[in-house]
């Protein structure tokens, strides 16, 4: 079973590795007994689905959760079940490489208008006025 992410990639189950560990929380004694937080390891830079550039996306989004070979590790231990955990793992992965594949729009540098040009500058002189009448007059005269 391959995990879709949209309609250009799919991730084939062999690309994701499990782990399971004892996770913290709510669960009672049962959370010391069972192993039901998931680690999700996705090797990125091995992967033949992703082109180079949502590559280069994925791994800076992925900030800390990314290692120096390029792995994104996801740790999921919200819900109580395994199953849940895995399927939540599942999901932030797919909605992060999702993320990597929108393009991030280009600024456009703009030049303030003249109006807003004139309005600052007269502004400045007025506050200029106003600090100039606050001056005390000299009696050197």
């Amino acid at each position: 079973m391959a995990l879709q992410v949209n309609e250009y990639i799919e991730l084939e189950e062999r690309e994701l590795t499990e782990e399971f560990a004892r996770a913290s929380g709510p669960g009672g004694q049962h959370v010391n007994k069972v192993e039901t937080a998931v680690i999700l390891r996705f090797d990125a830079k091995q992967s033949p689905s992703l082109p180079p550039e949502i590559l280069a996306r994925l791994l800076k989004l992925a900030g800390q959760r990314a290692t120096v070979d390029g792995i994104v590790i996801i740790k999921a231990h919200r819900f109580r079940s395994r199953e849940r955990n895995r399927e939540d793992a599942r999901e932030r992965l797919v909605s992060l490489i999702r993320r990597a594949c929108e393009k991030p729009k280009t600024r456009v540098a703009t030049k303030p208008k003249a109006g807003a040009k004139a309005a600052r500058m007269d502004k400045k002189r007025k506050q200029a006025l106003k600090k100039q009448g606050r001056k005390p007059i000299s009696m050197d005269e």
